[in-house]
């Protein structure tokens, strides 16, 4: 007999309280923040979907391991075992850790690019554009036509368009490309994976021009299992096998551990060539630490080199991704339109479809968000115009499901809540910018609500 019921594949030997609020509360909550959830306090929040990046709940063996970690300020032996565990991985010759990926995002971009450089990706997610760009570099979208429509099917959505790719090398000249990188998973484009396929070609392009390929790591195990589960071929090889063939296609990569690292912080840089790699720890000095903490406690290192490891294994990686989809599949079939088909690490409602009647100006994505949280305490977030500007080709909401943290019986609850907006959509209004920074606005923006009155002529995208 074949059991369709979703299991945790772990006991829970910790508990942490959540606090209930009201309607009422989350309301007033809500104005004051300006209607931005980034600024809603933790301790207001039922369900946190914000993020799955450092929120995940670690295991015992973490714990255990973090009880080792050596706090010498260099050629700590807690690093040795993290090196250790990211080569056995991912294969690099030098492993450099960082506090987070953007620390790794920052000293890449630093080191490989100047004003006037074009930087190719399938999608470059919020601070990957934001450190390409504070460089004067020009970061450049690439993803297949498939991944701008929500709800077309396709198995590898997250794939980079080969032949925009060469074109736009072509156009540009090699020398103003310093570097191609890959997302994987492709976080903004709905956390689809790419496929190894995709991989190969990009890396036979690159390598044709003499341009090295990166690739943004943090969900790499995720998309593994996406291309065992997806590509011809891979079905009887393991997660970590197809890693490190996804990585012997690169050049270097950036990774944050708080992803697929199933730690609460941390983050490395890696990198084949050796010039390169003094540049990136001299920098590295300068700013996060010496090469063997790279800012990061030795119990924190501890903690990302067994959690490398678990996030590979079979058991955990089937749960993770079942139960992602139970949630998209449950919410889809009531008519709710979202990216499909279900991501791994995150279910992702189109608020365009969602919420037709509020046009782009007006923030659609902020709108809904709002909404689950006055509705059921749900945080989750804007991906879209608020978060990417004139760049935005769509307006999602992320649900990031955090690992190993939320049953089934939470996401259960949180079908419940999005059917319950979904069945009063048409209520729901839009919103105009009151206050918003230069770079990466969307963590400390502030609104003001349009639902008392006609849209505001004033609302823009700038």
């Amino acid at each position: 007999m074949l059991i369709k019921t979703i299991i945790e594949p772990f006991r829970i030997k910790s508990v942490e309280p959540i606090r209930r609020t009201t309607r009422e509360e989350r309301q007033r909550l809500l104005e004051a923040a300006g209607y931005n959830l980034f600024l809603v306090s933790a301790e207001s929040i039922l369900i946190d979907l914000l993020t799955d990046s450092g929120t995940n709940a670690m295991s015992t063996e973490q714990w255990a391991a973090m009880m080792r970690g050596d706090e010498s300020y260099a050629g700590s032996p807690s690093f040795a075992r993290f090196r250790d565990s990211v080569q056995a991985i991912f294969g690099f010759r030098h492993v450099i850790p960082t506090h987070q990926g953007r620390a790794a995002e920052r000293i890449l971009f630093t080191v490989m690019c100047k004003k006037g450089d074009v930087v190719p990706n399938n999608t470059h997610f919020d601070t990957t554009r934001a450190n390409c760009e504070f460089v004067g570099a020009e970061a450049v979208d690439l993803p297949i036509p498939e991944a701008l429509e929500p709800a077309r099917m396709h198995p590898f959505k997250g794939n980079m368009d080969t032949a925009r790719l060469e074109q736009l090398i072509e156009r540009v000249g090699p020398k103003r490309v310093p570097l191609v990188m890959l997302t994987v998973t492709n976080n903004s484009g709905g956390g689809q994976p790419v496929s190894m396929a995709n991989i190969r070609a990009v890396k036979e392009i690159c390598s044709r021009y003499g341009i090295p390929l990166y690739i943004d790591a943090c969900r790499f195990a995720e998309n593994a299992y996406f291309i065992k589960l997806r590509e011809s071929g891979y079905a009887d090889k393991t997660p970590r096998e197809i890693a490190r063939e996804m990585f012997r296609h690169a050049d270097g990569c950036t990774m944050s551990a708080k992803k697929d690292g199933l730690a609460n912080i941390g983050g490395f840089l890696c990198t084949n060539d050796d010039a390169i790699a003094q540049q990136q720890k001299d920098l590295l000095i300068l700013t996060e630490g010496f090469p063997t903490y790279g800012g990061l406690a030795g119990r924190d290192l501890e903690a990302i080199a067994v959690g490398l490891n678990e996030a590979l294994e079979e058991d955990y990686l089937n749960y993770r991704i079942v139960s992602t989809a139970y949630l998209g599949n449950h919410i889809s079939s009531e008519g709710v339109p979202i990216v499909q088909p279900p991501g791994g690490h995150a279910i992702y409602i189109d608020a365009r479809a969602f919420l037709p009647h509020v046009p782009p100006a007006q923030f659609p994505g902020v709108a809904l968000a709002g909404e689950l949280y006055v509705e059921g305490g749900i945080r989750t977030v804007e991906i879209g115009t608020l978060m990417f500007g004139e760049h935005a080709t769509m307006d999602l909401v992320r649900l990031a499901i955090p690992r190993r943290v939320y049953t089934q019986s939470h996401v259960d609850y949180v079908v419940e809540v999005i059917l319950e907006v979904w069945r009063r959509r048409e209520h729901i209004r839009g919103f105009e910018l009151t206050h918003q920074a230069p770079f990466l606005r969307h963590f400390t923006a502030r609104f003001r609500s349009l639902a008392s009155g006609p849209a505001s002529a004033r609302t823009c995208v700038p």
